[in-house]
């Protein structure tokens, strides 16, 4: 059976399970809670050690082509471009189908949502640089700076480097066959995470506060990740079948939908876009370790959405097009600062934008906090399919991406 076709069954059955729980039960909530984190953190088991290894690898090998820094410039512009695109459209839809106004509850006490920009240059480097691989597994770029120099290292001598190449290389394709076994056993996961997830929303939906707000995007993430972002491939040379691709992906829409949490996808997500759209490692693991780190425009522009439906809420005076402009350029510089934000990207976003706005707004994103599981639901999905098609479409462009057929894919 196919990982993504054994996910939607957990899903289903997590879902089903979900609306059948009493949702009014502190007990069963908290031991969901539980379970979830238990989830998370077996979803995130063997990341570290696959992205190590097979990064340093692809790090050699791209310099061996003279090739590394070309695929990393090329990555990051396309990053730039594409974080651009969805936040706009992400506010040019919620200002064409504007969600009517939320209620505002009564005041709350707003907690220190940041982002810890400094504290995460001071993570970079360690005083110890294996202290890069003892961390909690949340924010990832320390290990990827480590796997960097390694990478360098290994092209010094190759009379010296070449068993250490054969071990690392070896030490890699074990992890991803260890990655193979979690991506088969995440079905029962899958019901743990939706029947969470079904909970919460059964809740929403009876209050009926949000219902616009999550139709809108809804409806926005399901028409970027299998609309748009299949039609764009139609102007990829030489010419393939979008919607194979889209096929290719849907267990990792699965695994970031119901987990809301890159770091979970990201193993899942290696894995496919290995199998199923036949991106080599060398540019795989490279695009999808930057685009982990600094390609949250699906968070960003859910974020931004959202934002605007908040100032709509508090002011009945709108929004302008300078406000506008201003939120856009907002969401575009945080999509690139949630590298400590894997599992709450959208929400942390939106707080973030609520207080650097400021106007009266900083605490605004309270609003929103019983809808924090679907924003970020929502913009985790949009984070991966993102990731998930620009590696695809950047490993074609590079003469990365080998051909697959659908009955070989997983």
């Amino acid at each position: 059976m196919k990982i993504w076709l054994k996910m939607l069954i957990g899903a289903v059955l997590g879902i089903v399970l979900g609306y059948l729980l009493p949702e009014d039960n502190g007990t069963v909530l908290r031991v969901l809670g539980w379970l979830e984190g238990m989830a998370i953190r077996i979803g995130r088991y063997v990341l570290i050690p696959v992205l190590f290894f097979s990064l340093i690898i692809a790090i050699y090998e791209l310099r061996q082509d003279k090739r590394f820094w070309g695929h990393v410039f090329r990555t990051l512009l396309f990053m730039l471009g594409t974080a651009a695109l969805l936040i706009v459209l992400g506010i040019v839809a919620t200002r064409i189908f504007t969600p009517g106004r939320i209620r505002i509850p009564r005041e709350e006490q707003a907690e220190n949502v940041t982002l810890e920009i400094s504290r995460n240059f001071q993570e970079l480097f360690p005083s110890n640089m294996f202290n890069a691989l003892s961390g909690s597994g949340e924010y990832l770029f320390p290990v990827f700076i480590f796997a960097f120099f390694l990478g360098l290292g290994l092209s010094y001598d190759r009379n010296y480097s070449r068993p250490v190449i054969s071990l690392i290389d070896s030490l890699s394709r074990i992890f991803y066959n260890i990655t193979t076994f979690f991506s088969e056993i995440l079905s029962p996961v899958l019901i743990v995470l939706a029947s969470y997830w079904a909970v919460r929303f059964r809740e929403i939906l009876k209050s009926g506060v949000f219902l616009e707000l999550i139709l809108l995007l809804g409806i926005f993430s399901a028409v970027l990740a299998f609309i748009v972002f299949p039609l764009l491939l139609y102007f990829i040379k030489p010419k393939i079948n979008p919607w194979a691709i889209l096929y290719g992906s849907l267990g990792p829409a699965l695994a970031a939908f119901f987990s809301g949490d890159i770091n979970f996808s990201l193993p899942v997500l290696l894995q496919h876009t290995k199998e199923n759209l036949g991106v080599r490692r060398r540019s795989n693991v490279v695009t999808l370790s930057l685009y982990s780190v600094f390609g949250r425009a699906g968070s960003a522009a859910v974020a931004a959405s959202a934002f605007i439906v908040i100032i709509n809420s508090y002011s009945s005076l709108g929004v302008t097009t300078t406000d506008l402009l201003s939120i856009g350029l907002r969401a575009l510089a945080i999509s690139f600062l949630l590298a400590r934000r894997p599992g709450d990207g959208a929400y942390a976003a939106l707080a973030v934008l609520c207080t650097s706005y400021g106007r009266s707004y900083e605490a605004g994103y309270l609003i929103l906090k019983p809808l924090a599981f679907y924003l970020v639901a929502v913009g985790t999905f949009l984070d991966v399919m993102l990731g998930c098609f620009s590696s695809f479409v950047l490993a074609r462009i590079a003469g990365f991406q080998e051909d697959r057929t659908l009955r070989h894919y997983i």
